[in-house]
């Protein structure tokens, strides 16, 4: 009993280093977190820094882990253990090395959005240039959170030995292989490269306003394989992306987000048009929602019993010329029943009296 109590207590400083060395290098690695993400935030507080809020938002949780492991890693050649254990710990920390750090460049990426965003703002009227990059950078991100989630993962599992001798005996029948999941997935890879050539030529883009399948919507959301459409009276429309290669449909913000509508009315024979068209002037001049390059009255139709009138409106984007053509359209009803009543739609009929026959 004394000799077992003397070979622990021969052995107290090393377990002492065992369990001091990883403790220290995690306190240490956190209170080094501490004090980068301290200044930081003292930094934002006297310049109002986006970039500094930006990082302490988005990427305390994640060096809240990798600090303390990349402090670990490198204090842990310090640790006096025998060769088996100290491999599973070097091999464990590796992991979480990796993995930490991949977490930490994705929360980067979410960093520089941020900042993308709000030095390009898709609420302005004239957005098309955020439109256009912000398309782009969806995608590029996805694809760049894929590709680092891949390789930090494939990292990890090529440190097994096993793992590596199945990956050469998969690439020995990669040929193979290769034929098998382009038959399985001819479909997805499509998408993928659809997504690619929308991104990069950009047929649609972010909050574009698009008529697909009868419905009028806004872009939301451009992922992968599928586009959600914000339908008006918010429905979702889901389309894969092929759809936007393959079919027609429009797009009118296109090239710039202003459009120009039409009105129509239909009115008697006898419809004043130069008062009509002078009211027309009256009422968009004192609209706000008018952006004066539009303002034209004409006739495009005699029927049977009425004139058609159609007036040409513009205004900045979709939904405010929507808004307009129905205040047009109602001051103009307005106008006529309260100048012209007898200008309006009207059934007229021919009576005559049938002769009167003697017998």
């Amino acid at each position: 009993m004394q000799e077992e109590l003397a070979r622990i207590l021969d052995r107290f400083p090393d377990i002492f280093v065992i369990l001091g060395v990883p403790l220290g290098g995690l306190a240490l690695g956190l209170v080094l977190k501490w004090l980068l993400f301290a200044g930081l935030r003292a930094y934002d507080r006297r310049e109002d820094s986006p970039l500094a809020r930006s990082v302490c938002e988005h990427l305390s949780a994640t060096s809240t882990l990798f600090f303390p492991v990349l402090m670990l890693s490198l204090l842990l050649p310090l640790v006096p253990l025998p060769p088996k254990p100290f491999e599973v710990m070097r091999r464990f920390i590796e992991f979480a090395l990796v993995l930490s750090f991949a977490w930490g460049l994705i929360k980067t990426l979410d960093v520089l959005q941020v900042l993308i965003q709000r030095h390009y703002q898709l609420e302005t009227g004239d957005n098309l240039r955020a439109r256009k990059l912000f398309t782009q950078l969806q995608f590029i991100k996805k694809v760049a959170v894929g590709l680092i989630g891949f390789i930090a993962v494939g990292l990890v599992l090529m440190s097994f030995e096993t793992v590596r001798r199945l990956g050469t005996g998969l690439l020995t029948s990669a040929g193979i292989a290769s034929v098998i999941v382009g038959f399985a997935a001819q479909r997805s890879i499509g998408n993928l490269l659809a997504g690619f050539q929308i991104a990069f030529t950009q047929p649609i883009r972010l909050d574009d306003v698009l008529v697909v399948e009868g419905e009028w919507g806004r872009v939301e959301e451009i992922t992968f394989t599928y586009v959600v459409l914000n339908i008006w009276d918010e429905r979702r429309l889901v389309l894969p992306l092929n759809y936007f290669i393959e079919k027609p449909f429009q797009n009118w913000t296109r090239t710039s987000a202003r459009l120009t509508g039409a009105v129509f009315l239909h009115v008697d024979y006898t419809a004043p048009i130069e008062p009509l068209r002078a009211e027309l002037g009256r009422i968009l001049a004192a609209h706000p929602l008018w952006d004066e390059r539009a303002c034209v009255l004409q006739v495009t139709d005699a029927k049977e019993s009425t004139v058609e009138l159609r007036a040409l409106v513009s205004a900045a984007n979709a939904s405010d010329l929507w808004t307009l053509r129905c205040a047009v359209r109602e001051q103009l009803v307005a106008y006529l029943q309260a100048h012209y009543p007898e200008s309006l739609p009207r059934t007229r009929a021919e009576l005559q009296k049938a002769p009167t026959t003697f017998t």
